[in-house]
């Protein structure tokens, strides 16, 4: 396993009706470093009657761990729900579990810069060494890297930081040069990669697509390899490499099929873009 830059399977790519060992058997099996889990993943392994010690044993049984944990949302309410405090905590406690330093967060809400900021900055005090990485969506309150830069800058914290998705990157509009400084590079937490149709869904269902039609690394048309390339370029170092390929097509084939299949065109795309991130 990479210990470096783990290619991670991340848990939206194998939906959200497989069993835990199923999704670890297939992640190892097709050839990834790590598997990525939501919270709800992990309290659907709890519901299968597993404990803590089972969903280690599981991972080790196969030889793989868990590298990627999301997803932190509504942090932006006043007041914030029980359930959002709740699933906060059990993201605390995965990256605890798993000794994974990050957590995947989002707002589909939209505030004032310096209100999101004020959020962001108590979200980073709770969260205390963790990192929280914040994922830009065209569809919500981080609707851009420039949008999302601008929060992190306010909020001043260092334990914050971004992922970069291509799907979210290219349905943004964002070019593939002249965006990323070196001083933001260095900000970048994670990536994950996926592709998409030329064609977008209207935006106001673009959600929709995102949740439900993505498309594997670079069998697209939106440029996965350039996507790579400019990351790479800007000098990132991402802690991950996170394939979410969200898509109820290849769902239908089966998880290991999807497992498989998401790997195989990654590789295609690192080999092309990045090929000496794959032996770091």
């Amino acid at each position: 396993m990479s210990k470096k830059h783990p290619i991670t399977l991340s848990s939206w790519t194998l939906g959200d009706q497989c069993f835990f060992e199923d999704r670890v058997k297939a992640a190892a099996q097709a050839g990834y470093d790590g598997i990525g889990l939501r919270a709800e993943s992990y309290v659907d392994a709890l519901n299968e009657g597993l404990t803590d010690q089972d969903i280690l044993n599981i991972l080790n049984k196969y030889k793989i761990e868990c590298t990627e944990v999301e997803y932190i949302v509504q942090w932006c309410e006043e007041p914030r729900s029980y359930e959002q405090k709740y699933k906060e905590q059990i993201c605390f406690h995965m990256c605890d579990l798993f000794n994974v330093k990050q957590i995947n967060t989002g707002l589909l809400e939209s505030y004032s810069v310096d209100y999101t900021a004020q959020k962001l900055s108590e979200l980073a005090d709770r969260a205390g060494e963790l990192i929280i990485s914040l994922e830009p969506m065209p569809y919500s309150g981080l609707s851009d890297f420039a949008t999302t830069w601008q929060v992190l800058t306010k909020a001043n914290k260092d334990n914050v930081m971004v992922l970069l998705d291509e799907w979210h990157w290219v349905r943004a509009n964002q070019p593939f040069s002249g965006v990323l400084s070196k001083e933001q590079a260095k900000r970048i937490s994670s990536i994950q990669l996926d592709d998409a149709y030329e064609r977008p869904y209207a935006l106001d269902v673009l959600r929709d697509e995102s949740m439900h039609d993505r498309l594997a690394p670079g069998t697209g048309k939106t440029d996965t390899v350039s996507f790579v390339k400019m990351v790479k370029e800007a000098g990132v170092d991402p802690q991950v490499i996170g394939v979410e390929v969200v898509s109820d097509e290849n769902l239908k084939k089966g998880v290991d099929w999807v497992a498989q299949y998401t790997y195989d065109e990654t590789i295609k795309v690192l080999e092309k873009g990045w090929p000496e991130i794959l032996t770091k």
